[in-house]
């Protein structure tokens, strides 16, 4: 598998004159099994023509731009979507910066302005439900009007469902933040991940026989708080070390504004401060809490542990964090 190139705008790529260019486009907001349909689609119209396969993302949300109080949180920031997607096998990726301008453009031109900044575009790939266009007033079945007076072939891929609902990031998003993390990486795909640099704490976990690997959250949507069964490996090397880590604003021995994750390793720890880690969340194990002092929350963290360990004991952590 070749490199998977990165674009900042559709005008910036480059692209071979005479090679058919298959484009998969939407927000892609944590990389769900349904976007992994979409990209599929444009990987096999792409080998079937001899052409090349690229995703057409965005950021940010179109929410940051038109209601900035309340933005959707997003499930994967753009340095971990640009990783899940080079996983894919994608030959490029361009994350069109959504800006006002971008949203002004006409439902009725979009397919005809990507045909001016790609001229061998050959193919497009997008979910069935998905909207473009000033207003989101586009759809699949306009976009596919718009193929047969271009030469572009459209292909509304069909939402995925799971149980009686569909797989979508809103749904992915209220399970993470409501605990229920099983359900959510089963719909991902993948286990949830997230990515942090080991900073200096206060040290409070040395002084209760628990040190801790303490990771600054880097993300936008915020999973519930409390205890998880994780796995920390550094970005750059594959061998993961089993963990159980809080997640939250420590109320027992200091209520903080940022929440912060805190993994205390399960065996000997070859992390230290400024490693840049990649934790792997299996596991909800409990909310977070606080307790009456020090001693209560010592015997606590010693029956996570515990949890902790049963849960890797009966588990297959084969599946690695991230899209395969």
């Amino acid at each position: 598998m070749g490199r998977t190139l990165q674009y900042e705008t559709l005008k910036s790529a480059n692209y071979a004159a005479d090679c058919p260019v298959h484009l998969a486009i939407g927000m892609f907001d944590g990389l769900h099994r349904g976007h992994q349909l979409v990209i599929e689609s444009a990987k096999k119209a792409a080998s079937a023509s001899g052409g090349v396969c690229g995703a057409l993302t965005f950021w940010p949300h179109p929410s940051r731009l038109f209601r900035p109080d309340d933005p959707a949180r997003m499930i994967l920031n753009p340095e971990l979507k640009r990783l899940e997607l080079a996983k894919l096998g994608l030959d490029f990726i361009v994350e069109e910066p959504f800006t006002r301008e971008f949203a002004a453009i006409e439902a009725a031109q979009f397919l005809a302005h990507l045909k001016s900044e790609v001229p061998s575009l050959s193919s497009v790939h997008a979910g069935e439900n998905w909207r473009f266009g000033k207003g989101r007033t586009g759809d699949m079945t306009e976009l596919q009007r718009q193929g047969e007076t271009t030469g572009v072939d459209v292909n509304a891929v069909p939402c995925l469902d799971s149980g009686s609902e569909r797989v979508s990031s809103t749904r992915i998003r209220n399970l993470l933040t409501t605990g229920n993390l099983c359900e959510a990486n089963e719909l991902l795909g993948y286990h949830y991940y997230s990515i942090g640099t080991v900073t200096q704490g206060k040290r409070m976990g040395r002084t209760i026989d628990a040190p801790t690997l303490n990771l600054p959250f880097e993300g936008d949507l915020k999973p519930a708080y409390g205890v998880y069964a994780v796995s920390v490996s550094d970005v750059s090397l594959g061998h993961e070390y089993k963990a159980v880590a809080n997640f939250g604003l420590r109320p027992t021995v200091e209520m903080t504004n940022k929440p912060l994750l805190e993994a205390y390793l399960l065996e000997k720890c070859p992390f230290d401060y400024g490693h840049r880690l990649k934790v792997v969340w299996h596991a909800f194990l409990r909310q977070e809490q606080k307790f009456a002092g020090v001693d209560e929350l010592k015997r606590q963290i010693a029956k996570d542990v515990e949890e902790a360990k049963a849960f890797f004991g009966r588990s297959d952590l084969g599946r690695e964090g991230g899209a395969s």
